[in-house]
Formats: C-alpha cells, sequence, structure tokens
C-alpha cells in the first residue's frame, strides 16, 4: 500500500512574508544629474558668448559716449573706455555750434518724421487691404510687381524723383521727404500689412458684410483695431529709418535752416579746417535718445507685431 506525501505548502502567513525591495534607481538619477549638469553648463557657455559679442558690439557706442567727454585732441589717442578727463562742456557747445541751435534741426527731423508715419499707415494699410480681401484683375501680378520694388536701390530712383521735385519748386522743403509715404511706396511695410490681414479669419468681414457694412466701414471699424501690432511695428520702423536717414535729405535740403539731424550732424566735419569731434559725438548722443526711448517703449510692440505677421 503507497501512501503520496502531497508537497507541503506554504502556511506562512502572508504578513510574515518579507518583501522583495526594488533596488533604487541609482543609475537614472546619475544620468539625470549629469543631464542636467550639461544643460547648465552648456546655457552657461551660451550667456558668456553673448555677452562677449554684445560688449564688442556695444563697444563703438560706448567709445563715442566716453569721446563726447573728452577734450577734442585726446578723443584719437586712446582708445580705452577710461575717463581721465571729463569734458562736458563738448555738449553745451555742440547745441551752439551752427548756425541755429541743435533743437532746432531735431524739430525738423520730427516733422519729417511725424509726416513719414502718418503717410505709411495711411497708404500703405490702405494698400495692404486691398490686397488682402479686395478681388480685382491682375491682382497677384500688381502684387508681385510690388514685391520687386523691395529689390530697387534709392539710387536708381533718386535722380527722376529729383527732377520731378525740382520740375515743381519743391526742392529744399520737406514735402520731397513726406509726399511718397501718403503713396505707398515702402513695400516693405505694405507685405507686413497683408500677411497681417490675411492671418484675420474672413468669417468677420462677412459677419459685417451681413450686417450692411461696406468697405470702408470694415477696414476702419474691424480690420484697422485688429492690426494694431503691425501698425505699431510699422511706426516703429519708420521712425528710425527715417531719423537716421541721410542721403535723401541731404539732396533734397539744402538751406541749413531747413536741415535735419543726420544733415546737421555731417557740418560738424570740415574737410578744410579742425573739426569738432568731441562737439559732434555729443550731439550725436543725443540724437539718439530719441531712437532709443522708441525702441525702449516700443520694443513689446514690435515683436508682437513680427511675431504674429503671417500666421495663419
Amino acid at each position: 500500500m503507497t501512501t503520496n506525501i502531497a508537497p507541503q505548502a506554504n502556511t506562512a502567513p502572508a504578513a510574515t512574508r518579507t518583501p522583495t525591495k526594488a533596488a533604487p534607481p541609482v543609475r537614472r538619477k546619475k544620468r539625470n544629474d549629469e543631464e542636467l549638469s550639461g544643460s547648465t553648463g552648456s546655457r552657461l557657455l551660451k550667456h558668456i558668448v553673448l555677452i562677449a559679442f554684445g560688449i564688442i558690439m556695444l563697444y563703438p557706442l560706448l567709445w563715442m559716449l566716453v569721446s563726447s567727454l573728452r577734450p577734442n585732441d585726446v578723443i584719437f589717442r586712446e582708445a580705452g573706455l577710461w575717463l581721465t578727463t571729463f569734458e562736458i562742456s563738448n555738449y553745451t557747445e555742440g547745441w551752439n555750434a551752427l548756425q541755429s541751435p541743435f533743437g532746432h534741426y531735431m524739430i525738423n527731423s520730427m516733422i519729417v518724421v511725424v509726416g513719414s508715419i502718418i503717410g505709411n499707415l495711411v497708404s500703405c494699410s490702405m494698400a495692404a487691404y486691398a490686397f488682402a480681401r479686395l478681388k480685382f484683375r491682375r491682382r497677384n501680378l500688381l502684387f508681385a510687381i510690388m514685391l520687386m520694388t523691395i529689390m530697387l536701390p534709392i539710387h536708381v530712383i533718386i535722380v527722376p524723383q529729383y527732377i520731378i521735385f525740382s520740375e515743381l519748386g519743391w526742392v529744399n522743403t520737406f514735402i520731397p521727404l513726406v509726399l511718397p509715404k501718403l503713396l505707398a511706396t515702402d513695400a516693405f511695410f505694405v507685405f507686413l500689412m497683408v500677411q497681417f490681414i490675411r492671418g484675420l479669419p474672413k468669417e468677420l468681414d462677412e459677419a459685417a458684410r451681413i450686417d450692411g457694412c461696406g468697405h470702408v466701414r470694415i477696414f476702419t471699424r474691424i480690420i484697422l483695431p485688429l492690426m494694431m501690432p503691425a501698425l505699431a511695428t510699422t511706426t516703429i520702423f519708420t521712425f528710425i529709418w527715417t531719423w537716421n536717414d541721410f542721403f535723401s535729405q541731404l539732396i533734397y535740403l539744402t538751406d541749413p535752416e531747413m536741415y535735419t539731424v543726420p544733415v546737421a550732424l555731417r557740418s560738424f566735419v570740415d574737410s578744410t579746417a579742425t573739426s569738432s569731434w568731441g562737439s559732434m559725438f555729443a550731439m550725436s548722443i543725443v540724437s539718439l535718445l530719441p531712437v532709443f526711448l522708441v525702441f525702449l517703449f516700443g520694443q513689446k510692440y514690435l515683436v508682437k507685431g513680427i511675431a504674429t505677421t503671417g500666421i495663419k
């Protein structure tokens, strides 16, 4: 007689069993620490490189600021940024060195800048609405021709423009500098606004058209308020480009009373006599203040206008 002896089951209670402990993720933690330290090191290196390039780019401006506080005989003998003398008289002498106080030329520049801004905002926005929303024959061809004008240098068109304005008797006035802006001649701003308007939903136009609005009311009450980032970008760029424009203003303005800031700064340099470099550098710093303030307070609108242009 055989007896089957079954293997005894483990009757130990579950509570008395020793749980198996998982090995701590040492390798993963070590790998994360290495990646974190590596990313921190790379970011630190990038910041150091950017700061170095920033200092190199700002050095000419800082040198001009320091040179505006030095005597004329010391300016080109010292290339460093350390001031050994403090010549504040360069600002007072430079302000009254020309035929009129330097503030007179800043007012002339401001007149041209304001007229150019108004002209670009009005004409370029209307042209952009026409290209983006209206349907007419050869629209794409005209838009391509408009874009091709961006590649034309100003030296190509300045001669026929000068002849036209001279025949009209407008040379030595601000009209040749402002009138082209009222005709949407800045194709860059037209293209900028076209791309922005194309990113706006057309359902807004259709809803307004159902309510009885025509193109004028759609443009002024719907499209134009939504174009504020693009309009702000146009304003900032127009201000900077017009304020710093030298070539066009030198061609059309011959009377010293009509000089703008860039042309007036050229008057400090005399090829036949001693040039007042200290006064010129001092007035250059003064002329940069409006540009710096406009860019400082309008930077967020500039970035927003460029970032949102063309987004569908």
